[in-house]
């Protein structure tokens, strides 16, 4: 026979229909088991033989049998058609019940408060998932370091990725009972430059602060000595009544609760450059059910009024 190799990749069909006129031990029942016709069968097996440069049936009006070169070629054909139907199962069983690994990555303080603690009841529910969580304010890229989802709270929530809201995100300016004894309470926000401002130094907020009211909109800038990039640390800082802040409520919100920490300008709302935490994905029409499930537990867990409101 002529060697007209194209490639193995397009022996695949045919090498699986090679193994099952084996195990099935003639065309006809081989066409019926594969729902084809007996003469579209014999032409598969022709043309591999032909691919192949070999003749892999002696063929008889009684029976088949295999040549030496058949017998060679059909346990390779055996062994790849098993692996394809190990990797079928493998999909269906990932995609029938939530298990494997989940890799997620979220925002350090976000991550830390509100992420992080609902870990525990997750794989309590789901004993078959394993989580790795990795917490850094840095804008991940899911792809290239194999990441099935982020939880982000900013403006900008990447390109080509479908984003679930989970929860608002508010921010309130506010301060500790003792600094506000000490300094006076501001009763409009330009009242502000009188006092010490923590400025929580994240991209999109700084010194300059935008409030909302019935009367409109206005920006102030704001000054102080001390400028830090984490709101754990801002918050920290108002605690030890160094001056006033804005922070997100999930920091804030316990104290403020608590009567650690007082809302000043309660009248007016602050507009900051993003509203909500978001869980963020690749698009993908077969979501894994590991990520729906996680993803619908932070829905849950953050439902209606988030409990870190005060």
């Amino acid at each position: 026979m002529g060697n007209d190799r194209k490639g193995p990749a397009e022996d695949l069909p045919a090498m699986a229909v090679f193994a099952k006129v084996v195990e099935c031990r003639g065309f006809s029942a081989a066409a019926r088991q594969l729902g084809l016709t007996k003469s579209a069968v014999s032409k598969q097996v022709t043309r591999l033989e032909t691919s192949l440069g070999a003749r892999l049936l002696n063929r008889t009006t009684r029976a088949l049998s295999l040549t030496e070169a058949g017998s060679a070629v059909y346990e390779h054909c055996a062994r790849m058609v098993a692996a394809a139907e190990e990797a079928e199962l493998a999909v269906h069983r990932l995609a029938a019940a939530p298990r494997g690994l989940l890799r997620v990555t979220a925002s350090v303080t976000f991550g830390r408060l509100h992420v992080a603690p609902a870990i525990g009841d997750f794989l309590a529910a789901y004993p078959e998932v394993e989580v790795q969580l990795m917490l850094t304010d840095r804008m991940v890229d899911l792809a290239d370091e194999g990441f099935d989802l982020a939880i982000r709270i900013a403006d900008r929530l990447g390109d080509n990725l479908v984003a679930r809201r989970l929860a608002p995100v508010r921010f309130v300016v506010s301060a500790a009972p003792d600094y506000l004894a000490r300094h006076g309470t501001p009763r409009k926000p330009a009242d502000l430059a009188q006092h010490n401002c923590l400025v929580f130094s994240q991209e999109g907020l700084g010194d300059s602060w935008r409030f909302q009211s019935r009367d409109g909109s206005e920006r102030i800038r704001v000054a102080g000595r001390y400028q830090v990039n984490s709101s754990e640390a801002t918050r920290d800082s108002m605690l030890a009544g160094m001056g006033i802040a804005m922070a997100p409520i999930f920091t804030v919100g316990p104290d403020i609760r608590a009567g650690r920490l007082k809302v000043v300008l309660p009248r007016y709302r602050v507009v900051a450059p993003y509203d909500a935490v978001h869980a963020v994905y690749r698009p993908n029409r077969h979501l894994l059910p590991k990520m729906r499930a996680f993803v619908d537990c932070l829905v849950e867990r953050f439902a209606g009024k988030p409990y870190w409101e005060p």
